[in-house]
């Protein structure tokens, strides 16, 4: 078989290249694959496409020219922009997509939107995949992400290799959209919840006098200890709130967590009272911080002063998705 019988290798796209997107990005062109890149920043997507790569103008654009388009970006209605175009100018990426590519949403959205959007799109001729991500920045950009995902049999067999690419663990819940943003909207409850629960933690002791630098240090090789308490108390000792996960993400993100349960009459107390706890970060003007500036609303404590460059070195950049 000649070259000129070989089948067109699949191409595929990212919209969104901010603190996940980037390297998801770069984790396929490591992967060997030709990569095209959209971003409202056009320079983002500019400097992207200097090392390997094309930078497109509008999502339709990149869609137009993509088998599977991955979109990393921050909500459901910046996914609504991303497909239907409001305000591009160019009728969004859903049409623009050949019949039997396959959109790859990354974004943590209501499950029943998400379940909704895979019948929008299959009116279109277009296979979805829910997967949101989970793993934070480091992971992206090494291509070691947990997606959790579910979709029809034909998306998996044309985005396999591109989330291989992307990920360490890819999770297939089901045959069908929801159930990858259920699991995420679970993973989101115990994620906000642990942060406002270790920002409770460390403002009592700070308030009770312990030392911050010693308080961490026990905690940490204790039975108290829990992933967000370690990596995001790390934030607190620096004296850092840099937004690499904001205030505002979970004010998002535990909302959703408590839209989903209210049709069920599901009680939520730790998550609603978590919510509480950042949107009164938010309202103090803490909603573009970063999430461990939770701890802020606890009165009468003394926090550790700025020391970026020690958070910089020692505890590489996390996100939640």
């Amino acid at each position: 078989m000649n070259d000129l019988d070989q089948p067109a290798r699949p191409r595929v796209g990212v919209v969104g290249l901010g603190a996940m997107g980037l390297g998801m990005a770069r984790s396929l062109r490591a992967a060997g694959y030709d990569v095209g890149v959209h971003d409202l920043r056009s320079h983002v997507a500019e400097e992207f496409a200097r090392d390997g790569g094309t930078a497109y103008a509008s999502p339709g654009d990149l869609a137009a020219d993509v088998d599977v388009l991955v979109g990393v970006v921050v909500n459901a209605a910046q996914v609504e922009s991303v497909l239907f175009g409001e305000g591009d100018g160019d009728g969004g990426a859903a049409r623009r997509l050949r019949p039997g590519a396959v959109y790859v949403m990354c974004s943590t959205v209501d499950p029943a939107w998400s379940a909704a959007l895979e019948g929008r799109l299959a009116g279109l001729g277009v296979r979805y995949l829910d997967a949101p991500i989970s793993g934070g920045v480091a992971r992206a950009a090494a291509g070691e992400l947990t997606m959790m995902t579910s979709g029809s049999a034909e998306a998996y067999a044309l985005a396999d290799p591109f989330l291989d690419a992307m990920s360490g663990t890819v999770y297939r819940l089901g045959d069908r959209a929801g159930l990858g943003s259920k699991v995420k909207i679970v993973n989101q409850l115990l994620a906000g919840v642990h942060i406002a629960a270790a920002a409770e933690a460390m403002a009592l002791g700070i308030k009770a006098g312990v030392p911050a630098e010693a308080l961490y240090e026990v905690i940490t090789h204790s039975a108290g200890n829990s992933w967000m308490f370690e990596n995001r108390m790390a934030h607190v000792l620096a004296g850092d709130y840099t937004p690499l996960s904001a205030v505002d993400i979970f004010v998002k993100d535990l909302g959703l967590v408590l839209d989903a349960a209210r049709p069920e009459k599901f009680p939520l107390p730790l998550s609603a009272t978590a919510h509480q706890m950042f949107l009164q970060a938010s309202a103090s003007g803490l909603g573009g911080e970063d999430d461990s500036a939770v701890i802020k609303i606890f009165p009468g404590i003394d926090l550790p002063q700025p020391h970026p460059a020690e958070r910089s070195a020692e505890h590489p950049a996390e996100k939640e998705a």
